[in-house]
């Protein structure tokens, strides 16, 4: 049972984590939720479209403009506050690597701590411990904050990304931080290359045989667009073939742009597992 804020999801439920940033120069939307009032109609579309999880971010992933702890928290802390007013039941995430940042949301209301870089902040664990909140443990290989990877290598790319993930999911629950409340995430393009990120998809089953619930942020990321060939807005078909292999392998949270579309496939994959009914069934009953 996974357990986060006040909700309970079962193994087999497949969720959405649907992604707001609170950045002017993200790599996807530009800015478009960069505002309150588009963040928050943002956040009403998702919910409406099937998002349990709002991951709310103030630092744009890629190298870019210095944003200080202090700015993050300008960008996030209210916003979470508001959030939480609106939609009381809905889990809210922040994508954080911060110590401080992760401790100013958490008093805002954030049920989640996303922790995309593996770590780098030992103390973000401690703060999840402190207030009950979830975390994510993220393998990102080492990569400082930022960063793009640069002719990094491996023996074994999932052999690295178990040893990670689990050795921070391991020292979280040690520190306090609810056993239940925990996920791992093979981190997509952090600290890999493309084929890096296409075996970590491909071997998934290793991370989901260890027991802890697995998060994947595969949206319109650079390794669909390089296997692809495409640009960023046209990444949405291969992100969406990228989710339902991942669904298959058993992967339970998906952290995306396009809400509807991403849970049309994991209502789909979740019916032809058997862990679904057809929303509709009159063919050949009539």
């Amino acid at each position: 049972m996974l357990r986060l804020g006040r909700r309970e999801f079962a193994p087999h439920e497949r969720l959405i984590m649907a992604i707001v940033n609170r950045t002017p120069d993200s790599f996807y939307d530009r800015g478009a939720t960069f505002r309150d009032e588009p963040a928050l109609a943002r956040v009403e579309q998702a919910v409406a479209e099937g998002a349990a999880i709002i991951d709310i971010g103030g630092v744009k992933a890629g190298p870019g403009e210095e944003v200080t702890a202090e700015e993050e928290a300008r960008r996030t802390v209210d916003f979470v506050a508001e959030v939480r007013r609106r939609f009381p039941d809905v889990v809210i995430s922040v994508d954080t690597w911060r110590h401080e940042v992760g401790e100013a949301v958490c008093e805002a209301g954030a049920d989640l701590l996303n922790d995309a870089w593996g770590g780098v902040d030992p103390r973000l664990a401690e703060v999840a411990a402190r207030y009950g909140a979830g975390l994510v443990c993220t393998h990102a290989g080492g990569a400082e904050p930022r960063t793009r990877p640069h002719r990094v290598t491996y023996d074994d790319v999932m052999a690295d990304i178990l040893d990670v993930t689990v050795g921070l999911a391991e020292r979280a629950v040690a520190l306090g931080v609810p056993r239940e409340s925990v996920l791992i995430d093979p981190g997509h393009d952090f600290g890999k290359n493309t084929r890096h990120s296409l075996e970590a998809t491909r071997r998934l089953d290793e991370m989901v045989a260890t027991g802890w619930p697995v998060l994947v942020s595969l949206s319109n990321k650079d390794f669909v667009g390089e296997t692809l060939d495409r640009p960023v807005k046209e990444r949405v078909l291969g992100t969406l073939a990228t989710t339902a292999v991942s669904a298959w392998l058993g992967a339970q949270v998906y952290r995306v742009h396009e809400v509807a579309e991403t849970r049309q496939v994991l209502d789909m994959v979740s019916s032809i597992a058997g862990d679904r009914e057809p929303a509709v069934a009159r063919r050949g009953l009539a």
